[in-house]
């Protein structure tokens, strides 16, 4: 009997203590819980902003560059200082496009048909210009008129600042701009050095940089309103 008597009180003692074990682990978890619930959105905050600056990164390393425009050649369409957004990948150049080149070597002929392409030391600087015509176009201009003619048709020029009447001498025109050249020229016709002169010449469609598309700073001088300094580019 004094051992049913032992059992039944340990069995009590047992009793007596076991719900003290749940009611200590639920403060546990009720301290654990959002403490493990900020620690997981801090983690998610993290990956998101680890995912977006890789984004970034990509997108501007090999999709989109910043530009800075040098110069005058191409007003009124960029000024001076101009920031601009290139597109660089996957991009073959289209007339009428404004085009960042590499400006190291110059291409002219050799020959007085025009047939002959050869490599000759250029400007030595990035350019950014207007593809005028590609390959297989025939291109004439009239320095006289300021004309531009292109397979036969007179061009209507609005982006130009002035007429085409400077020539450098790199050329005779009419010209047949060979297969993988392009010719180009800066908007700002009669203060420009491109595809006219002896330094630029053609440019083969492996010097294309870029194609720059998209204006996004432009200094407060020349714009009269903040929202003038972003445009795309025509």
């Amino acid at each position: 009997m004094e051992n049913e008597s032992l059992d039944t009180s340990k069995e009590e003692t047992k009793e007596v203590q076991q719900p003290a074990a749940p009611e200590e682990s639920g403060k546990q978890e009720d301290w654990k819980s959002p403490v493990k619930s900020l620690v997981n959105d801090l983690l998610d905050i993290a990956e998101s902003v680890i995912v977006s600056v890789f984004v970034v990164v990509l997108v501007f390393a090999f999709i989109l560059r910043p530009v800075t425009v040098d110069g005058s050649s191409m007003n009124p369409t960029l000024y001076d200082k101009d920031r601009v957004l290139m597109v660089e990948l996957f991009y073959h150049p289209q007339r009428g496009d404004v085009v960042i080149v590499d400006g190291t070597e110059a291409h002219l002929f050799s020959d007085p048909e025009q047939t002959q392409v050869v490599e000759k030391k250029g400007i030595g600087i990035n350019l950014i210009k207007r593809v005028i015509a590609v390959a297989g176009d025939q291109l004439d201009i009239d320095f006289t008129a300021g004309t531009v003619t292109l397979n036969g048709v007179v061009q209507k020029e609005d982006y130009i600042n002035m007429l085409t009447t400077r020539n450098d001498g790199a050329f005779t025109y009419p010209l047949t701009v060979p297969e993988g050249y392009i010719f180009v020229m800066g908007d700002n016709r009669n203060a420009s050095t491109d595809s006219r002169s002896t330094l630029v010449g053609l440019v083969p469609e492996d010097a294309v940089i870029g194609h720059a598309v998209y204006r996004f700073a432009r200094d407060e001088k020349l714009r009269s309103t903040w929202a003038e300094q972003f445009s795309v580019i025509d």
